[in-house]
């Protein structure tokens, strides 16, 4: 029989809560500085300046695009050829069996079909979507995120981490209030 004083849940991280967006992003730069790396922010709007404030760089969704509809504007042409040139090759008025001047609009409208795939594509992957579960849903606070609410999450597994350590670094940023994430 299990004791029921026994918390068999797992700390995920530390939830702090903040006013303004310009404290968030205060905090947000004392952790970059502090050197921790598996760390979010959460907002209801974009934060001017946060990515900086972050240390992210540019995202790499663009060369998901750039391959796909590279990818998409050579098949596009490829396609062209082979049904013109090669598979069903009828030589009409002396004209040539391909011409990449009347290719183009094919393989511009597949160069733009695959870049929009590979663009949502990308953000998938890179976001690591569909996540149709998140631990902080079940912080009643968090539900702040999306109305007035800014806050900064540390996970456990960063590999700064410390009980001890985080909490005081959280609580130096004027923080309104720390919560554990337990899942």
């Amino acid at each position: 029989m299990a004791d029921s004083n026994i918390d068999y849940t797992v700390k995920l991280g530390l939830l702090a809560e903040y006013a303004t967006p310009a404290e968030l992003m205060q905090a947000a730069e004392k952790f970059r500085e502090a050197g921790y790396r598996r760390w979010d922010v959460y907002s209801p709007f974009p934060i001017h300046g946060m990515d900086d404030a972050m240390g992210l760089g540019n995202s790499k969704v663009g060369w998901f695009t750039f391959c796909c509809g590279a990818s998409g504007y050579t098949l596009g042409m490829i396609m062209i050829w082979w049904m013109n040139a090669h598979d069903y090759a009828i030589g009409v008025g002396g004209k040539p069996l391909f011409s990449p001047i009347f290719s183009f609009p094919v393989a511009y409208e597949c160069t733009i079909l695959l870049g929009a795939f590979g663009s949502l594509g990308g953000m998938f992957i890179l976001n690591k979507l569909p996540r149709h579960y998140n631990p902080l849903f079940k912080v009643e606070r968090f539900s702040r995120a999306t109305h007035d609410g800014f806050f900064l999450f540390v996970e456990t597994s960063d590999p700064k981490y410390s009980d001890i350590e985080t909490r005081k670094l959280l609580e130096s940023t004027g923080t309104r209030q720390i919560e554990e994430v337990r899942d």
